[in-house]
């Protein structure tokens, strides 16, 4: 049988907040405006990915603890239509991956929450305190075009025959070419360049039942 493969992006996707954003809200209003303000540099399209990532967990240096209670506020904040879609979708036989910028170790609560039991992110490194040390430079996603590269291995994994990247920012619409659609979502942010660039743009879960094809 086909294989139909549903990738989703996380943060402002699957999930109101961006996880990196909160961490940075953690250490007060000004290290949040920073790392707000460079996450939407890079959701917008202006700046490369790997110009930021390590910037970001380097002013933060979240803890194992703080990154655990995103892993809660990620399910508090769940799309309020997310769990039903995907649960019609994989009924219509669509095998579903997270695929996100975000943390490994974050996104996995609400990925069970979900029910999927694929996610592609970025694993962060503690010491044993808990203490921050590192993320896994090898994680494509920490990287630009790095959606591309695990759209192209999922594909070739589950020998898919129609994939579609569903999200809000521009690393998503960059997996054109390498996804069969993307979808630009729109519930908590709206980007021009994705509105404009994606080969469908919704701003509702629900919506997708309609255009993934």
């Amino acid at each position: 049988m086909a294989t139909k493969l549903l990738l989703l992006d996380c943060d402002s996707t699957l999930s109101s907040i961006e996880g990196i954003d909160e961490l940075g809200r953690l250490r007060g209003p000004e290290t949040f405006k920073a790392v707000e303000d460079m996450t939407n540099a890079a959701m917008d399209g202006g700046t490369p990915m790997e110009a930021i990532f390590a910037k970001r967990l380097d002013i933060i240096k979240p803890t194992k603890a703080e990154l655990e209670a995103i892993g809660a506020k990620y399910i508090a904040t769940v799309e309020p239509t997310a769990k039903a879609t995907l649960d019609q979708l994989r009924a219509a036989g669509w095998k579903i991956a997270i695929v996100s910028g975000g943390f490994t170790q974050a996104i996995l609560p609400l990925a069970a929450f979900l029910g999927i039991d694929r996610v592609e992110a970025v694993i962060l490194r503690f010491n044993a305190d808990g203490s921050y040390a590192g993320f896994d430079e090898s994680c494509p996603t920490s990287r630009s075009k790095g959606k591309n590269v695990v759209a192209r291995r999922l594909r070739a994994e589950h020998q898919a025959t129609h994939v579609v990247m569903v999200g809000d920012g521009a690393s998503d619409l960059e997996v054109k070419g390498d996804a069969d659609k993307v979808i630009g979502f729109g519930r908590y942010a709206v980007r021009a360049k994705v509105k404009a660039g994606a080969d469908a743009f919704i701003t509702s879960l629900d919506q997708l039942v309609g255009v993934v094809g």
